[in-house]
């Protein structure tokens, strides 16, 4: 079914766990504010607070990082207004289509998952039923909404068609044309940041050294000095994009200069071929220090509110609920459960 008679509606969300990177904000929070300033989707961003119960949390923690999450999207630009803003675990009908899903989903669907072998290792008979189970849930976040466009890095593509093969089981099982097919948007230069001590490894807050990553809080000092000290190599930058296909670390940062300018990395390529990377790393740290330190500001002045916070998550659930709540009724009614 295609997404075509569906209103065009935008759905992300990321996990509250603290730790907010620039591969946060190029990654994901930079797009969603282009897909709500676009004006041609509604947008609806939440903190999946559910997801990040899949392993174990600090209860004070988790709703600290739930707050600063708040903070870093509309920090960001994520005007509570324009789009519906909430946590997920306030959100019930997350949770109970989830559980449909879960009994749409196939368990070799579920295996298959390379996030869930990749975080249960060899120790999968120690891992939470959540963590095998949560792209039915995720699934469910996005078609509670019938969301018809979801923004996803590359390494979320795998969920994304896991849930486009969920709606289209359902309504196939149940004869109905209900579900859309929901479409990724996978754009940008820089979808996927890598770390700035090895291009090889995206950007984590897990990293132990804190060289290796901006993070969203950090000042203008701390951002210009990561810049400054990035791994790379003794080679200009070439003319075509190409020449950068095995320099991985130089690449890093040529992309993320071109998501900083909104330009294209073959674009950043045009302005500062053969310039070393001793004239690059300044002109790429003013740029990022222009545009990432007002958004750590911003995040900590929200942070001293957190009232104000709890106010505007409460207000988005509410929202968000006048949209879910009538689809999971749908849902409900197709599935026969008595009401």
């Amino acid at each position: 079914m295609s997404t075509s008679q569906f209103t065009p509606r935008v759905f992300s969300g990321i996990q509250p766990s603290g730790g907010l990177t620039l591969g946060n904000y190029l990654g994901a929070m930079k797009r969603f504010v282009d897909m709500q300033n676009a004006g041609t989707h509604e947008t609806i961003y939440c903190m999946v607070d559910l997801h990040a119960i899949t392993v174990a949390q600090d209860p004070k923690d988790l709703a600290h990082n739930t707050r600063e999450l708040c903070a870093g999207f509309i920090a960001s630009g994520i005007d509570p207004e324009k789009s519906v803003l909430f946590n997920q675990s306030q959100v019930p009908e997350h949770a109970q289509l989830g559980w449909i899903f879960n009994c749409v989903a196939r368990m070799g669907w579920m295996g298959r998952m390379t996030q869930w072998k990749d975080k249960a290792g060899k120790n999968a008979e120690q891992a939470s039923l959540g963590l095998f189970a949560y792209p039915a849930l995720m699934a469910a976040d996005i078609l509670v909404y019938h969301a018809t466009h979801v923004p996803v890095g590359e390494d979320q593509k795998q969920h994304l068609e896991l849930t486009r093969d969920i709606a289209a089981k359902f309504n196939h099982d149940y004869g109905v044309d209900f579900f859309p097919i929901t479409e990724p948007v996978i754009e940008g230069a820089a979808t996927r940041v890598m770390s700035l001590r090895d291009g090889t490894k995206k950007m984590s807050k897990s990293d132990p050294s804190d060289l290796s990553r901006i993070n969203m809080t950090d000042t203008a000092d701390a951002i210009a000095k990561k810049i400054r000290k990035a791994k790379t190599d003794p080679e200009p930058l070439p003319e075509a994009l190409d020449g950068l296909d095995e320099r991985l670390d130089a690449r890093n940062l040529v992309n993320i200069y071109a998501a900083f300018a909104e330009i294209t990395p073959q674009q950043v390529l045009d302005q500062h071929a053969g310039s070393q990377f001793g004239t690059f790393k300044p002109v790429l740290a003013d740029l990022a220090v222009e545009k990432l330190a007002p958004i750590g500001t911003e995040m900590s002045r929200l942070m001293e509110d957190q009232a104000e916070i709890d106010r505007i998550l409460a207000r988005g659930a509410e929202r968000g609920r006048e949209i879910a709540a009538p689809i999971l009724a749908k849902t409900l009614e197709i599935v026969g459960m008595v009401r």
